[in-house]
């Protein structure tokens, strides 16, 4: 495995404070016009007051940013024009980094000091400070229930972005304001604004957004001797949460759910907390909380009706597995029975739990002798794979005192298969045929390509170019576009040889390049992007 040159994503100060037009080169559509936004980690080391360095050593703990991407056509027949900037968004984290030297909060694998009394360490999840929550993973444009409006419209270069509000989220329960132009942080709070029965300390990073009327869905998770779930809805139109479903099940980290049409699916895959949760308290950490993977024990898939207010409705078994991404659920006729409903889940599994180790700094830099420890079957067990999971006769009256067997549909080859993965926006809750995301195919000690993956003949295309590393891609469709593949790319790209990154804009339908916007610097290595153009959001995670 060779080893392209990463390290500059990733241990990296390249900050744009306001707003710097970046180079065009080739061709970007008009109807790409509009502002994309980044999470991620800006760096991961800070000198502190005594004169050392604290240093984060998992990825997902690294110092969160927001970057934003602004596309225009400042006239009819003229090009694009690309301006970028970013902000570190944890203001008084950094200052109790650099006055402490140590951390207070719930991270995700940073070790913490025994001797703190396990009383004291339960009351900090609880009560965080104001903004000294480090929370970055993905992005909410103008989410349900933020009853705060705003004075100004946000207006960029004389016309208004339709970008109200801005949220970042993380995989707990606590949810930070962002200004969507300036990007400085706004205040952090947790789901219980939404309903005061979401007091659990985790929920996903990923809720899911209905794609027709915005109303927003995710779970929250209650730790105890009986763990529970809360499944719930936030109205784009009231701002009003409900409480679809709650019921007791393995404390897991779950970072995302599915979501069709009449449904919400929780699947609870193979990444248990010990100690009935309790254990995330004590440590102070997600990943010394996971208990090692159990090949021994089964995924469990739970179905909640979200239209007819009937609850948990059916609950099914597959094969154990992890996952970071959901890609998409939708329904069909039941095959055995017409009468009845299949649902259909794809998304991006995982073998084991391998994938979060992985992730530490020491495996990731490419100028570091410890990745090589992550070459061969070690490797390998941390590639993903696409699949798709058919959830047979999901109905109300469905009752057993056993869950169903859920049918693996496929479960595609590793070197084609994709992460960080998107689709055609208008697809959502409906059949989709392709899915777009970075690969890892062993080229590199991180990710090595971007790929268009057909899940009806389970082939892929890719772009790739030796060197460089590309981010999650967000889908623009065109809308004149008649096929599904119809639009564009953006993926933020590192150039490792000249330690500078760019926009990438790529033909959604044979991953050529379009275009791209050259920026000053390297962008951090991040997560999640979220898109907005005119009226209509384009990212459906939210």
């Amino acid at each position: 495995m060779s080893s392209w040159p990463n390290d500059s994503g990733f241990d990296t100060d390249y900050e744009e404070l306001a707003p710097v037009a970046l180079t065009v080169k080739g061709t970007i559509p008009k109807y790409a016009a509009g502002v994309l936004y980044r999470t991620g980690p800006l760096g991961y080391k800070v000198k502190t007051d005594d004169g050392k360095i604290w240093a984060a050593n998992h990825w997902f703990d690294g110092i969160s940013c927001v970057h934003r991407f602004q596309i225009d056509f400042l006239n009819e027949d003229g090009p694009a024009h690309v301006t970028y900037r970013s902000r570190r968004t944890v203001d008084e984290f950094l200052e109790i980094v650099r006055s402490t030297g140590r951390l207070d909060g719930l991270t995700f694998a940073a070790k913490r000091d025994p001797c703190k009394s396990f009383f004291k360490k339960v009351m900090g999840i609880f009560y965080p400070a104001k903004n000294g929550n480090n929370i970055g993973v993905t992005l909410s444009i103008n989410m349900p229930g933020d009853t705060i409006e705003r004075e100004d419209s946000a207006d960029i270069n004389g016309h208004t972005t339709g970008v109200d509000t801005l949220h970042v989220k993380t995989d707990a329960n606590m949810i930070k304001r962002i200004d969507p132009e300036t990007l400085e942080p706004q205040g952090v709070v947790n789901q219980t604004v939404l309903h005061p029965d979401l007091n659990g300390p985790l929920s996903a990073s990923h809720a899911k957004m209905d794609p027709d009327t915005g109303d927003l869905f995710n779970y929250n998770l209650q730790f105890g001797r009986g763990a529970t779930y809360r499944i719930f809805r936030t109205s784009a139109a009231t701002g009003k949460t409900d409480i679809l479903a709650t019921f007791p099940a393995k404390p897991a980290y779950i970072h995302s759910l599915f979501l069709s049409k009449n449904h919400v699916v929780l699947c609870i895959w193979n990444s248990h907390i010990t100690w009935g949760g309790i254990s995330v308290l004590y440590n102070r950490n997600l990943v010394d909380a996971i208990a090692p993977f159990d090949p021994s024990l089964k995924a469990t898939w739970y179905v909640i009706d979200r239209t007819h207010g009937k609850g948990l409705v059916a609950t099914y078994e597959s094969m154990p597995f992890f996952a970071f991404h959901t890609i998409n659920a939708w329904e069909e006729p039941s095959a055995s029975d017409s009468t009845k409903t299949d649902i259909l889940c794809e998304l991006s599994m995982y073998e084991n739990t391998d994938l979060i180790h992985r992730f530490f700094y020491d495996n990731l830099l490419s100028s570091n002798e410890a990745t090589n420890a992550y070459a061969g079957k070690k490797r390998e067990s941390c590639l993903p794979m696409q699949a798709q999971f058919r959830l047979p006769s999901v109905d109300s009256s469905v009752s057993s005192s056993q869950p169903l067997p859920v049918e693996l549909v496929f479960k595609a080859d590793k070197m084609l298969s994709t992460e960080l993965p998107t689709i055609n926006p208008r697809y959502a809750t409906k059949r989709h045929r392709f899915v777009y995301g970075t690969t890892d195919r062993l080229k590199s000690s991180f990710t090595d390509g971007l790929a268009k993956f057909d899940n009806i003949t389970q082939k892929s295309i890719f772009w790739e170019t030796e060197g460089h590393t590309p981010g999650e891609a967000v889908f623009i469709a065109d809308p004149q576009g008649q096929k599904e593949d119809d639009g564009v790319l953006l993926s933020v790209v590192l150039d490792g040889f000249k330690e500078k990154s760019y926009l990438l804009v790529l033909d959604a339908r044979d991953l050529t390049e379009m275009g791209r916007a050259e920026m000053q610097g390297p962008m951090a290595f991040g997560f999640h992007g979220a898109y907005k153009a005119g009226k209509m959001a384009y990212r459906i995670d939210t």
